[in-house]
This record gives C-alpha cells, structure tokens and sequence, in this order.
C-alpha cells in the first residue's frame, strides 16, 4: 500500500509576513523550490503541491530539489516518502492557459528521467496530478488518456516508415500512466462528487482514488454556513462511495486560516481533524506557516500526520439544502450590495506571489452571473479590512431550529463564528443594508455571540473604512498590512 500524504503544503498567498529566505519584494519561482525543501525538511510537510496556474511555471522543479538538496532527498524519498503533486490549469474554463497543462505533462517523463539517474531506482518522483474546478468525467479522462496516448505513447511511433521509434531515439516515456485528482469547487458536484469518480473509475484498476474538496472557493460562492455543509454531505458521500465499489478514497480539503476559509492554524488543528474526521489530507497554506512561531507550526503538523482518519456523519440532505438555499440567497445578496466596495479595498491588499491572481464571474454561482470579484485570498482580506468578516454575512436567513441542526453538522460553528467576531467592527455595519444589519444584529444576541474586538483593531478598520469613503489612498495599504499582522493572516 502506498505512502497518502497528510500535509500538503501549497502556495495560496494568505501569509502576512514574508518567509525567511525572502529579503524582500514577494516570493517568485525561485524562492518556491526553497520552500518545498523548507516545507519537507524542517516543518514535516509530506506533500508539495506544485501550482501550475496562474504563473510562470518552473518545470524543472524535481531537478533543482534534488540537485541542490541532494542531502536531504537520497534520505527522503521523492514518489515514495515525501510527494510532488502537480496542480494544472483546465482547459475547459481556462483557454487562456490551456496549453500551459500540455507543456506540463510533457515535462513529467522528463522528471522521471531526473529521478532515475537520482536515486538508480524505477520510482517516478510526479505521479499525480489536481485538476480544479472539475465538473465531469470527461476533463479527467482527457488528461488521463492525453498524458497515456500522447506524451507516453507516442515513444512507439517510427519518424516514417523503415525508421527508429521516438523511443529508440531519445529513450523511454515514464511513468506510463499518471494520477489525476478531481477538485470539486461548486455545489452542484459537492452534491454528488460520488457520480464523477464513480464514472472515471469504472474502467481503470486503481486501489485508491484521490478526491479534492474545495473549501475556500465555495464559501465565496455560497456563504461559510452553505461551504461546510456542502462539505460535509460530499465526504459522506464518497465515504459511501468506496464502500460500495472497494477502492480506497482518500479525500483532501483545502483549507485556510482565516475561519471564512477553514480556520486551520496551529492553535485550532484538533479541532479542524475532529471537523473533518475522514479527511486524509489537509492544506498547509502559507498563513499556517509564516504568521506563527515556527515551533507551533511543526507540532501542529505532527498532529495532523499522528491523527487517525475516521468516519464521517450522515447529513440529512433536504434539511441542509434548504438551509443552503435561503442562507445563500441572502449571502449572495449582500454580495452584490458590496461588490464595489470589495474591489476597492482589494487594490491595497498586497501581492505575497509572483502569480496573477484570477480575476473573473463570482465563481459558479450563476445567480451572480456579471459580478466580478477578487480570488477568495484578496476578497476576504478586502473585508476584514474594513471591520465586516464575511462569516456574518447570510446569518439573518437562519431560524433558531436552523442554528440546531447546523451545529450538530458544522460541529464547531460557533466557535469559529466567534472567532471571526473579534474583528467585526460595529460602526462598519453600516454599510450594509438596514434590514440585513439588524439581522445579523437580532441573530449575534439571540444566540449569545460576544462582539468584542481589539480596540487597536477596530481603531485601524475605522481608519482604512473612512479613507476609503472620502477617495483618500493615504497609508492605506500600510493600514490593511497591520491589521492583518493583528489577524496573523491575510485573508
């Protein structure tokens, strides 16, 4: 049975302070080959997820690891101990960077060939790969047969007729088969993730099957409340899943340190491991690594990899969906009131990446088709910015016998309510409708929620809300800096 990571470290840029191998400026593709070794070799990550999107991609990554840190990887193992796990573009809704995902396949055998003369062992260091926004079986499929048919098959072709093979020529494509892994984002295929793995599966002989569970993005789309439930029914389902058809699955969920986002740092991994039991694998993000004491992150990723993975709970699917519906509604109504506000506040988060963020239609969502939006990172900073955690927002849709069964689900909701409370800032209430500002008001006392935020916090969102009403763009980015420094993450 193979080695499936616990800790994947990846590349989301929610961090406040800069790593220690950066001087200065943001952290480019050079720097980030120090940080996958920096991640494996210090903090005890298993897994690197190398992004592919978004940014001028470094091919020759497994090359400059085990080059540079020969040390460490003739100990450690790459493919076998510790893993690099390719995140590439989809082509399906990413044409601008669609041909980005061939140049990266194609650079798989030649990793391989790397490796080999490496460690003189057959183990392909780049066996996996996650394809985001995954919505059918087909977009798996065409990665998996394109890399099979087209990067590895055509060693067999002559040049023409009477001629050497393309493998007699240059050597032999490996490995001959690779890993893709679905990342469901969207609440249609949070629904039944178990339909599209069921179907990618059928004809292939795996014994296990990796799943990625988008954690951030539909909380974006949907709400924090709507995010976890549709969470939680999709792990169940492909709990279900595997016990059905006997291949093993191991679920990711990626999630960030702001509760909007997931809430895992270092001070809350127990209750993070407990929240999502049968999840195998969980993100460390870049928050989770800069923005606390070096030693706290170690023992938290210790935790994570001792925790033994569990069961999931059943959730009752019609309750949840309609707390879903009319929660989102009201979410995605503020949204739409905000939006221009958001976007405004996000031109003064700083860049912590060399990557061009995405900028484009509010996720799946169709209902808010038109409406565009910064990346879940910049969108969230944007309003803790101002004092208005976007984890209030839909809570004046939820009845009390709602708030019942969301805490037998979302086990650990009112903690991280509270959480995100202590940077809510009352006077920023204001700029949301009156209806929806008594709402959240009538919901917070109703259920005993403490609004009690740090003074020097409330007086920097105080100050960044006013400069952005009166057009002023004085120290405004050194504004949003400190109050995230307060925060310990970005967004």
């Amino acid at each position: 049975m193979p080695k499936i990571p616990r800790c994947m470290n990846t590349q989301h840029p929610d961090n406040v302070h800069m790593p220690f191998f950066v001087e200065e400026g943001i952290i480019d593709k050079e720097h980030e080959v120090i940080e996958a070794y920096y991640a494996f070799s210090h903090l005890g990550c298993d897994e690197q997820m190398w992004d592919c999107e978004g940014k001028e991609t470094d091919n020759y990554v497994v090359k400059k690891l085990l080059m540079k840190y020969e040390s460490f990887f003739k100990e450690k193992i790459l493919g076998k101990d510790i893993f690099l796990t390719l995140r590439v573009p989809n082509p399906t809704v990413e044409q601008a960077e669609a041909k980005i995902l061939l140049e990266t396949l194609e650079s798989m055998p030649r990793s391989y060939d790397a490796a080999k003369l490496f460690y003189e062992k057959d183990i392909p260091p780049i066996f996996e790969v996650i394809l985001p926004m995954a919505t059918t079986c087909k977009s798996l499929e065409r990665i998996y047969h394109y890399y099979k048919n087209f990067v590895v098959g055509k060693q067999n072709m002559p040049f023409k007729k009477g001629d050497i093979t393309i493998k007699q020529w240059i050597g032999e494509f490996k490995p001959e088969s690779i890993n893709v892994i679905p990342l469901f984002e969207d609440a249609e295929r949070m629904l039944n993730p178990q339909k599209i793995v069921r179907e990618y599966l059928k004809d292939k002989n795996f014994k296990h099957q990796r799943v990625f569970i988008a954690r951030s993005d539909p909380a974006m789309n949907y709400g924090v409340v709507s995010a976890v439930l549709l969470n939680k029914i999709a792990l169940f389902k492909l709990q279900k899943l595997e016990k059905e058809i006997g291949i093993d699955i191991y679920p990711i969920i990626g999630v960030g340190s702001v509760p909007f986002r997931g809430n895992l740092k270092p001070s809350t991994v127990l209750r993070v491991l407990q929240e999502y039991p049968s999840v195998q694998t969980f993100t460390v993000q870049s928050a989770f690594k800069y923005d606390n004491p070096v030693e706290e992150v170690i023992e938290a990723i210790e935790k994570i990899k001792k925790h033994r993975v569990g069961q999931t709970m059943k959730v009752v699917e019609k309750r949840a969906l309609d707390i879903i519906k009319r929660y989102t509604g009201e979410y995605q109504a503020i949204i739409k009131e905000m939006a221009p506000l958001i976007n405004e506040v996000a031109k003064y988060v700083p860049s912590r990446r060399e990557r061009k963020l995405h900028i484009g239609l509010f996720g799946y969502a169709r209902e808010m088709k038109g409406i565009s939006l910064p990346r879940a990172i910049q969108f969230t900073a944007a309003l803790y910015s101002i004092g208005l955690p976007p984890e209030i927002f839909g809570l004046g849709s939820l009845k009390d016998e709602d708030v019942d069964f969301i805490k037998e689900v979302y086990i650990y909701f009112e903690e991280d309510l509270q959480d995100a409370l202590h940077y809510l800032n009352e006077n920023s209430l204001k700029l949301l409708p009156p209806k929806i500002r008594n709402n959240i008001k009538s919901f917070l006392k109703r259920h005993g929620f403490a609004i009690d935020p740090d003074p020097e916090y409330k007086k920097l969102t105080d100050n960044i809300r006013d400069l952005i009403e009166s057009r002023s763009q004085q120290n405004i980015q050194e504004m949003v800096i400190n109050a995230a420094h307060r925060r310990r993450f970005l967004g």
